[in-house]
C-alpha cells in the first residue's frame, strides 16, 4: 500500500441495504461489516471507503474525509506541519473508532468541513458479545 490512501466516509439511512450497492460498484466486498459501518479498502483506486449509518446533516450525506498514513508517528508528523502553518487540529489519541484502536487528528478546511490524518493500520477490536 502507498503510504498516503484516500478516505472518504458516507452516511446512508441502511448500511446493510447499501453494503449490496457498494460492492458491485466497486467490485469488491467489504473488508469489515458492522452494525451501522462498513469499511471498503479498495486497491484500484486506493481508496478507504466507509458507510456510516445515520441521517444527513449540513453536509449532506458526506461524513469526513481524511488520509491514511503509515502510522502515529506520521499522524503526529502531519500535526505537526499543520500547527506551523498555523492551522488548529484535534487530537483523538487511543480513540476508539471504527471498531479499532488508533491514534488521529482532526481540521477543518475554511468551510468547516472535517478531515482527519490516521494511521493505515489499526489494531482491531472484538466484537462484543
Amino acid at each position: 500500500m502507498a503510504s498516503l490512501r484516500p478516505h472518504l466516509a458516507i452516511n446512508v439511512s441502511d448500511v446493510e441495504r447499501s453494503v449490496p450497492f457498494y460492492t458491485a460498484l466497486f467490485g469488491a466486498e467489504p473488508e469489515k461489516v458492522r452494525p451501522g459501518y462498513a469499511k471498503f479498502s479498495l486497491a484500484d483506486p486506493a481508496l478507504n471507503f466507509t458507510l456510516n449509518e445515520g441521517g444527513r446533516t449540513e453536509l449532506g450525506t458526506f461524513n469526513h474525509a481524511g488520509i491514511e498514513v503509515a502510522g502515529s508517528q506520521a499522524v503526529m508528523a502531519a500535526k505537526e506541519r499543520l500547527v506551523e502553518k498555523g492551522l488548529a487540529t484535534f487530537d483523538e489519541m487511543d480513540a476508539t473508532c471504527c471498531y479499532a484502536r488508533q491514534d488521529k487528528i482532526w481540521v477543518r478546511d475554511p468551510d468547516g468541513t472535517p478531515g482527519r490524518y490516521s494511521p493505515a493500520m489499526r489494531t482491531r477490536m472484538r466484537r462484543a458479545t
